[in-house]
């Protein structure tokens, strides 16, 4: 097979318009063309009203050697290469009589690609996963949404799938991925349901009811394939062992019913939230750093006005679906302002797992069809930022920031969960929002109309107000006066990062794997699930490693 890249259609190109203008590129008889198949799709809209189809495409042809060697020849014209092979293939099986089973922390995207990996080598896994199944979640979480009851164990951060469960459901990453298990994420995604279309356009998601029952049954392969998993079951130690050269060794997890669970492999695969086994693994001793991340609003508008934006008159077509956006301004007191988890026709949500606070987040579902278009407007923070939290200097000083700035909102909106909120036109002019415009909130459990100038440290607030006109020069009707601010966004990536070394392990514990979004090295749900295939594969090494240690 051989991969044609940067083909360009009209956006309203006639069915056989694609193997036309392959034939045409290659220079080949439709007798040689056996096949064509779609590798990527996207579009460019960069010219707007005047948007086109890219496609790359994976061709199989009569004689590819012959096509390679004359497209070498005028390679300014055509690019072909040989199909990438993105073919997962495990690494060497260890045996699992070697070892005790490994244990997975955490079932979001992370924990739960690791147990799958691991469970397909033939380990059998056990997973402990603090929060409830999705389906049981789900309906805590409503509980949150419609009545203004938190469970702080139970919520969009905690539980069966992660907090990537309430998303836009988004597939698509920016990291390096030479090994492709981008693609292994996906191909199993789609075994567990998703739609074939997340293989190959450009910017795939799923959105959360499709998220639901995919995760159900990932689930059910883990455990036919010896797998165990084991809800509402919090870790709240670690069993630490130092040997005769002072060298750390995991022999364990504390389980909050009391239980020590033995292992000598642990993927501690955490989300963004979870402070209190950030705090547990910092008192234990385990090396982690803080990080930088980003704290700011929500904004919304109707989605019309973001599809005419961008689209102009080819907005609503079936291709294009509905616009999203990235935006990014540098502002002049030395802070960056830019748009995060954009979730096009979605909602903004409830996003608290603390009792007394208030966090934000956006969701979509896979049609995209609500009226308002949602995303984060951030202001990113180093630990410099968090020092007045605690001038320890502690790796857990962000969490303190966050926890300030979330009570903060919690108070500002009532102290029922409702959310503070104001008007672009209002928060650009300094002043309180008594009533609402064009836009309709769609926070559940509701917003507060106000003032959002003390919501956020004045660092943030000078360059969000400086940055949403700007924004405006880019997309009309951005800073229009109805859109609406919601307060706040303190979880767009982990306060710390768990370090780790090249073998996947702690700097400083051995057998313990930090992974994923909470442990500082993903931000989504492919990078997760990607990072969750590594420590996987991390641990099965150590496994062999360790397996021929005993032997010898």
């Amino acid at each position: 097979m051989l991969r044609l890249t940067d083909i360009t259609l009209p956006l309203d190109h006639a069915g056989p318009a694609l193997t036309q203008a392959v034939l045409a590129r290659l220079g080949v008889e439709a007798g040689d063309l056996r096949s064509v198949s779609v590798a990527k799709r996207s579009y460019d809209a960069r010219k707007r009203g005047h948007i086109v189809l890219t496609y790359s495409v994976d061709v199989d042809v009569a004689d590819e050697a012959a096509v390679l060697k004359r497209s070498a020849s005028r390679s300014h014209r055509v690019k072909v290469t040989p199909t990438p092979d993105t073919t997962y293939r495990f690494i060497a099986k260890p045996s699992p009589a070697q070892t005790l089973r490994p244990v997975v922390v955490g079932m979001g995207p992370c924990g739960l690609f690791a147990g799958l990996v691991l469970a397909q080598m033939g380990l059998r896994p056990i997973i402990l996963e603090r929060g409830k199944k999705v389906r049981e979640r789900t309906v805590d979480t409503f509980g949150l949404w419609r009545k203004k009851v938190l469970n702080p164990e139970s919520n969009v951060q905690y539980g069966e799938g992660g907090a990537g469960t309430f998303s836009d459901g988004k597939l698509y990453s920016q990291i390096s991925d030479k090994r492709h298990l981008g693609r292994k994420v996906l191909d199993e995604f789609v075994k567990a349901g998703a739609p074939d279309e997340i293989l190959y356009v450009n910017k795939p998601h799923i959105g959360t009811f499709r998220l639901v029952s995919m995760v159900e049954h990932m689930r059910a392969t883990i455990e036919g394939l010896g797998g165990e998993i084991r809800f509402s079951q919090r870790v709240d130690d670690l069993a630490v062992e130092v040997d005769v050269d002072g060298v750390r060794h995991l022999r364990g997890v504390v389980l909050a019913s009391g239980e020590t669970l033995r292992a000598d492999h642990v993927v501690m695969a955490l989300g963004h939230s979870a402070r209190d086994s950030f705090a547990m693994l910092h008192a234990q001793g385990v090396y982690m750093e803080a990080k930088p991340f980003s704290i700011g609003f929500r904004v919304e508008h109707p989605q019309s006005v973001i599809d005419e934006a961008r689209f102009g008159p080819q907005a609503g077509h079936a291709l294009l679906g509905a616009a999203d956006y990235k935006l990014v301004h540098h502002c002049r007191n030395g802070r960056s302002v830019y748009s995060f988890c954009m979730c096009p026709g979605g909602t903004v949500v409830a996003a608290a797992s603390e009792p007394g606070r208030v966090v934000t987040n956006g969701m979509s579902q896979y049609s995209r069809n609500e009226r308002n278009a949602n995303a984060a407007i951030v202001v990113g923070i180093t630990p410099e930022d968090f020092a007045e939290f605690d001038p320890s200097g502690s790796p857990l000083a962000g969490i303190a920031l966050q926890r300030h700035w979330e009570s903060v909102a919690f108070r500002l909106g009532g102290e029922t969960y409702e959310a503070p909120a104001q008007k672009v036109g209002d928060f650009i002019a300094n002043q309180p929002s008594a009533e609402l415009g064009a836009v309709v909130p769609s926070y559940t459990p509701g917003i507060r109309l106000g003032d959002l100038s003390t919501a956020l440290p004045r660092y943030a607030i000078d360059a969000i107000r400086e940055a949403l006109p700007a924004f405006g020069k880019q997309i009309k009707g951005f800073d229009m006066a109805d859109a609406l601010l919601t307060g706040v966004e303190t979880r767009t990536s982990s306060p710390v990062r768990l370090t780790r070394g090249e073998d996947g392990q702690s700097l400083n514990t051995r057998g313990l794997f930090p992974a994923g979004e909470g442990a500082g090295y993903a931000g989504g749900i492919l990078s997760a699930g990607v990072d969750g295939i590594r420590a996987a594969e991390w641990v099965a090494e150590a496994m062999i490693l360790a397996g021929t240690a005993n032997a010898n």
